[in-house]
C-alpha cells in the first residue's frame, strides 16, 4: 500500500502521523514538508456563456477575479511555498488555521465554517499498483472555489472537460455546485478501486479450495490492508457530507442539497461494499486457517496410523531380537523350531492385516478422515 509523504504506512498498516509544525508553535503557522513540490496556481473563470483558462505566477493577480462575474476556480498543486500560500491566504482572507491544515496533509474528511467561506478536506484516491492517498483542501465563497492538492494530477478531468463544453448545469450554476462537482468526482473514483478489491477477492475466493501456499494469505492480507485504508478515507466524508446538507448553510443553496444527498448514497453504497469486502476477508482468512488446519489433522492421522501399525510389530521384532542362549532351559526355544522366522513373519503380517483392517472399518482411512458414527434410528418426536 502507498501512502503520501504525511501518512507513511506502519508494518500493521496503520498510517503513521508527522506532523512539521514545531511544538510550541504559534496556531496557524505554516510550515510544509521540506520535499513538497512548489505550488503551481492554475485559473478557470466562466459564465454561461464564456469561459477563460490560464497559468497565474503571482497570486496577488488573483484579485482580479473576485470583482469580476462568474465563477473562479483556481486550482493549486503542490504545497511546498509557505509564503505563497500566505499570499493566497492573504487574497482570499482564509483563516490561518484552515491554511496551517492545508500543509499538515494527514488530515482526515472534515468541514469548518469561517465568517465568509468553508474549509472542506477531503481524501482523494488515485489507483496505480497499490492506492495512493492524497489530501484535497477545498475553500468556497461565494464566487470562487480554491482547491489545493499536494501533487500534480488528480482525477477532477471530467469536471474540467465539463467547463470546457458546456455540458450539463454546471456553468449555469453559482459556487457550491461546482464544489458539489469535484466532491462527487473524487467519490466517484472510489468505485473503481473498491470494486477492483472486490474482483481481486472473488479470484481468491475461487482459488481457495486448491491453494494453500503462503502467497495466498499474502494476497489476502493486502486486499484487506487496502480495505482498511480505503474505509479510513470514506467514513469520515460521509460525516462531513452531512455537515453540508442541513438548511442553514448559507453557502450552500437548497438546490445543490439535493445533488449533496447523492453524494451521501454514494459514501452509503461504499461503506456497504467495503464492510461486506472486510466480512468476504475474515470468512476467507478463516477458510484458510481451517482448511490449514485440517491438512495437518490429516498429516498427523496418517502419521499416528503408521507409528501405531509398527508399535506391535517393533514389539515382536523386539522380543525376538534379544540375545539369550536358546539352548539354556526356558530361553526362546522356539527359535530352533524349522520355519520360526517365517512363521514371526506371518505372525507380523497377521497382526498389520488385523490392525488395517480395524482402521478402515472405523472409517479412520476413508478420505473425508472422519470417524463413522453409529446412528440409532430416528424418532418421531425428535
Amino acid at each position: 500500500m502507498f501512502f503520501s509523504l504525511q501518512r507513511r504506512p506502519s508494518r500493521s498498516g496503520t498510517p503513521r502521523i508527522r506532523r512539521h509544525t514545531p511544538p510550541g508553535a504559534s496556531p496557524g503557522t505554516i510550515q510544509p514538508h521540506p520535499d513538497a513540490p512548489a505550488p503551481r496556481i492554475h485559473v478557470i473563470h466562466y459564465t454561461a456563456e464564456t469561459i477563460e483558462e490560464q497559468d497565474v505566477a503571482d497570486p496577488l493577480a488573483l484579485k482580479t477575479y473576485l470583482s469580476r462575474e462568474g465563477v473562479t476556480w483556481i486550482n493549486v498543486d503542490g504545497v511546498g511555498d509557505p509564503q505563497m500560500l500566505e499570499q493566497i491566504a492573504q487574497v482570499f482572507g482564509l483563516h490561518a488555521l484552515a491554511m496551517e491544515d492545508v500543509v499538515n496533509v494527514h488530515q482526515r474528511a472534515k468541514v469548518d465554517e469561517y465568517d465568509d467561506h468553508l474549509f472542506i478536506v477531503v481524501r482523494m484516491l488515485l489507483a496505480h499498483e497499490g492506492i495512493e492517498d492524497e489530501q484535497l483542501s477545498i475553500f468556497l465563497g461565494e464566487k470562487y472555489l480554491l482547491t489545493i492538492q499536494q501533487h500534480p494530477g488528480d482525477c477532477l478531468d471530467p469536471v474540467r472537460q465539463r467547463l470546457r463544453t458546456n455540458r450539463g448545469k454546471i456553468r449555469k450554476r453559482q459556487s457550491d455546485y461546482l464544489c458539489y462537482a469535484i466532491i462527487d468526482a473524487v467519490i466517484d473514483a472510489y468505485f473503481p478501486i473498491v470494486d477492483s478489491r472486490g474482483e481481486m477477492l472473488e479470484d481468491l475466493d475461487e482459488a481457495a479450495p486448491s491453494r494453500h501456499t503462503p502467497q495466498f494469505m499474502a494476497g489476502l492480507h493486502q486486499i484487506r490492508g487496502d480495505l482498511s485504508a480505503l474505509r479510513r478515507a470514506i467514513r469520515p466524508l460521509r460525516d462531513a457530507l452531512t455537515r453540508l446538507m442541513p438548511d442553514s448553510n448559507e453557502l450552500f443553496r437548497q438546490e445543490t442539497q439535493l445533488y449533496l444527498r447523492d453524494c451521501f448514497d454514494h459514501t452509503i453504497q461504499l461503506m456497504d461494499l467495503l464492510d461486506n469486502y472486510r466480512d468476504m476477508c475474515i470468512d476467507l482468512r478463516d477458510y484458510y486457517l481451517s482448511s490449514m488446519d485440517h491438512r495437518m489433522n490429516e498429516i498427523m492421522k496418517v502419521l499416528t496410523i503408521i507409528a501405531t501399525i509398527f508399535m506391535p510389530l517393533s514389539f515382536v521384532a523386539g522380543v525376538y531380537g534379544m540375545n539369550f542362549d536358546t539352548k539354556l532351559p526356558g530361553n526362546m526355544p522356539e527359535l530352533n523350531i524349522p520355519y520360526a522366522y517365517v512363521g514371526v513373519l506371518v505372525l507380523m503380517a497377521t497382526i498389520t492385516a488385523v490392525q488395517i483392517g480395524f482402521f478402515w472399518k472405523r472409517g479412520w482411512l476413508g478420505s473425508d478422515g472422519a470417524a463413522k458414527v453409529e446412528t440409532k434410528p430416528k424418532r418421531h418426536w425428535d
